[in-house]
């Protein structure tokens, strides 16, 4: 098994942090914009009906690009947030295995 190292973790921790609050910034910020598009495309447009001008801004090329930006936003939020767990993961692997071998050396004592 390879060696954990704790400092390389927490380095990693670090150095993305600032990525995923922008990331998650992004996310954010998209899905209140969302609701924004909507209400403007709803306004501007001349259907009749509540139902006609809701299916015009669901179904506006804005609203779809908008929601594939969405998406991409979720990607990379998720991408980090989870290559950060991982490295919370080694630190507490890495924490076990000095208690394990504390314990280990002092009955050997």
């Amino acid at each position: 098994m390879d060696e954990i190292n704790p400092h390389k973790a927490v380095d990693f921790l670090l150095s993305n942090a600032p990525a995923y609050a922008k990331a998650k910034a992004q996310r954010i910020y998209i899905e209140q914009y969302r609701k924004s598009l909507k209400a403007t495309l709803f306004v501007n447009d001349t259907s009749k009906t509540v139902a006609e001008r809701e299916a015009m801004a669901y179904s506006h090329k804005d609203y779809l690009e908008l929601l594939e930006g969405l998406r991409d936003a979720v990607e990379e939020e998720e991408k980090l947030r989870w290559q950060m767990i991982a490295a919370e993961a080694r630190i507490e692997v890495w924490r076990s295995q000095e208690a394990s071998n504390r314990v280990v050396d002092r009955a050997f004592k």
